[in-house]
């Protein structure tokens, strides 16, 4: 199961808004055929652990390890479950149950109803922490929410005055680097109006090969000038604005009622358009609505090295545990992880 873990790691960013599927198929206590499922769209991970077998005379003997149960389902790609009764393998061992409606049973009730052997509940945490975008989505009804922010040795985002619209980076470039990696894992990418007019961020994941995320932005007067960076056609702009709803171009303009639960509205949006996951980066008011709320879900901050003496406070992180869940030395730089276990 550890196996099809690590395979179904290798689409992360790459299968929304499809789960993350890795697959094994054992003969003699030897893996004869693996794959996972790499984008949506195309063949899912029993698929290509089935068609990559070499001697398929060998499947009525095998085992088929899967993280998730197989779909029952006619989506994009026919049922796996035919596959693999056609396929002739007898016993299958499943991770967790898909808790998407259309499958959540329904596939191994198929294949034990076809003769298969369907064991369940294999590394059953660790499934579930691989997939946790598409089960908190399904569950709660909103995004994964990842909270993203740098702050200096003393406590600071940014500095009271800046000279030019652009950040000032308090971590090192591996940090920056592996911040731009985050980006390409998650569907959409999240700051305030402050930040874009402060430090025009392109929010892209230009130090790193991936997709870059869906943007949003909140802007209730849409202060924010088009020509901003983060208007690039390059990807899907949303736009949270207290105005008319209307799509120009590649941006869409979503009206909600600022006067009501804003973030609330943000996630209800965001989830009818089947985003699973959002990552928050700013600014500090952004940040400490979603902190305030309980609406997160993990924390990455890094410390850098740098001391500004004065400007804008990083977040209170009073509500978090005292001790980060991980802590991790970046070159000099310290990422330090918290998941919320109480996420609302």
């Amino acid at each position: 199961m550890n196996k099809c873990i690590a395979l179904a790691k290798q689409g992360l960013g790459n299968t929304y808004p499809n789960p993350l599927v890795g697959c094994v198929v054992v003969h003699n206590k030897q893996v004869i055929g693996s794959g996972w499922h790499q984008k949506s769209g195309g063949p899912h991970a029993e698929v290509h652990a089935i068609r990559s077998v070499s001697d398929h005379s060998l499947l009525s003997d095998s085992t088929l390890y899967v993280n998730l149960e197989p779909c029952s389902h006619h989506g994009k790609t026919p049922p796996c479950t035919d596959l693999i009764i056609q396929s002739g393998i007898r016993h299958v061992v499943v991770g967790i149950q898909d808790p998407f409606e259309k499958v959540n049973g329904r596939g191994i009730q198929i294949l034990r109803h076809a003769g298969v052997r369907v064991d369940i509940g294999i590394e059953v945490d660790a499934c579930r922490e691989l997939n946790k975008r598409f089960v908190t989505t399904i569950e709660k009804q909103r995004p994964f929410i990842i909270l993203k922010w740098a702050e200096t040795t003393d406590g600071f985002l940014a500095p009271r005055t800046k000279t030019t619209n652009e950040p000032v980076w308090i971590s090192n470039i591996l940090s920056r680097t592996l911040a731009h990696q985050w980006r390409a894992e998650e569907q959409s990418i999240l700051i305030g109006k402050q930040t874009a007019l402060d430090d025009n961020p392109e929010l892209t994941t230009r130090l790193h090969k991936g997709t870059s995320p869906v943007r949003l932005l909140i802007d209730p007067k849409e202060q924010v000038n088009r020509k901003a960076k983060l208007f690039n056609p390059d990807q899907k702009v949303v736009v949270f604005t207290a105005n008319k709803s209307r799509t120009e171009g590649h941006i869409e303009y979503v009206a909600i009622d600022f006067s009501a639960n804003v973030l609330q509205q943000i996630l209800r949006t965001l989830f009818q358009k089947g985003i699973q996951s959002i990552m928050v980066e700013g600014g500090s008011i952004t940040l400490q609505n979603f902190i305030d709320s309980g609406l997160w879900d993990e924390a990455r901050v890094i410390v850098g090295q740098e001391k500004f003496g004065d400007g804008i406070s990083a977040p209170n992180t009073s509500s978090f545990s005292a001790k980060p869940n991980t802590t991790t030395t970046l070159e000099g730089d310290v990422l330090k992880k918290w998941v919320n276990s109480q996420a609302h």
